[in-house]
Parts: C-alpha cells; structure tokens; sequence
C-alpha cells in the first residue's frame, strides 16, 4: 500500500496486490481524511492481473456522497475519483 502527495491536489493510492475489500476499506478511509485542499484521488490498480480491483473502484465510487465522478485515468491501471472541481 503506497500513498504519495503529488502535489496539493493530488493524492495517488497504489492498491496492487489488494484484495477488493482491503482496497475499499483503504480507498474509504483516504475520502474520510481529504482536506479541502483535495480535489483528485489517483487510484492505482493496474490491469495485468484482470479487472476485478478497477471495476470495484467504479461500481463502489461512482455513487459516493464525497465523489463528484470516476475518470478514466492517463492509462488502464488508472481511475481517477474527482472530489471536487479545481
């Protein structure tokens, strides 16, 4: 599990390895902590090793009181939850 700031918008969560629920425990706790100053979580599931992590990031945030929308990221082991507009 890797958590780094970007920048201070930015927060990128490497989730390789986890199991759908440790990934949405973690992922939850990160939208519970977002400042203000937050408005972008990368989630870094890739896609080598199938689907399973990047469909349950769309299914479980799509409808989520803290998330405006889920983007597809700059490539398919990206998806993109936008908090809030910048």
């Amino acid at each position: 599990m890797i958590k780094k700031q970007i920048n201070t918008g930015i927060l990128e969560l490497d989730i390789h390895g986890m199991t759908k629920y440790q990934a949405k425990i973690y992922i939850d706790s990160e939208l519970k902590k977002a400042k203000g100053n937050l408005y972008r979580i990368r989630v870094i599931h890739g896609y080598h090793n199938g689907t399973e992590l990047k469909e349950m990031v769309y299914i479980t945030y799509r409808n989520h009181p803290r998330v405006i929308r889920v983007e597809n990221g700059l490539n398919q082991g990206i998806t993109e939850l936008v908090i809030r507009e910048l």
